[in-house]
């Protein structure tokens, strides 16, 4: 089980909001680039200012916010009748784009290190991209853990919170980057294995 399977309950909670955005006029593709640009823009910043340990509570605030966006631009696609195709590339092309940017600033904190946070830049990308391959093969579009894309943003909201609260960064917290490499590798094999067992069974 990951956090993902809790998104039914979230959206129902985000319900009366998305329905008041869609009578405002607002889109799912404005939500979901919205989302993006916040996450790159807040991504540069902490980059610029990784020395400020506590802007990175600014991170925690903003990856719940972004799971709120991302919920809202996929109902307002599925419910208001806004799915496009130009949609879907853009929904799963600004999540890894900003997944990427909310992970680089900690490639300047120590004690993780710069190869190890790209490795888990690069993976991530690649869990995502197996995901997406499901209906390539005749299975839907892959979720499976251990390491989806809300089990990230809970990693990196808790591994900002630390920072942010200037708590003492231990030597093994350097673990952390590679454990979730692992994980990301696991989840890739997952979404494969999973996706490949759907579409045989189709």
């Amino acid at each position: 089980m990951t956090l993902y399977d809790l998104k039914p309950r979230f959206q129902a909670l985000l319900r009366p909001l998305v329905r008041r955005l869609a009578d405002a006029g607002v889109t799912a593709n404005q939500v979901t680039l919205a989302a993006a640009i916040g996450s790159v823009a807040l991504g540069a910043l902490l980059c610029c200012k990784s020395h400020n340990h506590a802007l990175f509570l600014l991170l925690p605030v903003w990856l719940a916010l972004r799971m709120a966006l991302n919920a809202i631009d996929g109902m307002l696609a599925r419910e208001f009748g806004q799915k496009s195709r130009l949609g879907g590339y853009l929904n799963e092309l600004c999540d890894v784009v900003s997944d990427a940017a909310l992970l680089l600033p900690f490639a300047l904190i120590e004690p993780f290190s710069q190869p190890t946070v790209f490795a888990v830049i690069g993976l991530a990308i690649v869990a995502e991209y197996a995901g997406v391959m499901g209906p390539l093969v005749g299975a839907s579009r892959r979720y499976d853990g251990p390491l989806g894309k809300s089990d990230r943003a809970a990693l990196v909201g808790a591994l900002a919170l630390w920072i942010g609260l200037g708590l003492p960064l231990a030597p093994w917290m350097a673990w952390a980057m590679p454990a979730a490499a692992l994980l990301l590798v696991l989840t890739t094999i997952n979404r494969v294995r999973r996706g490949l067992q759907e579409g045989n069974s189709a």
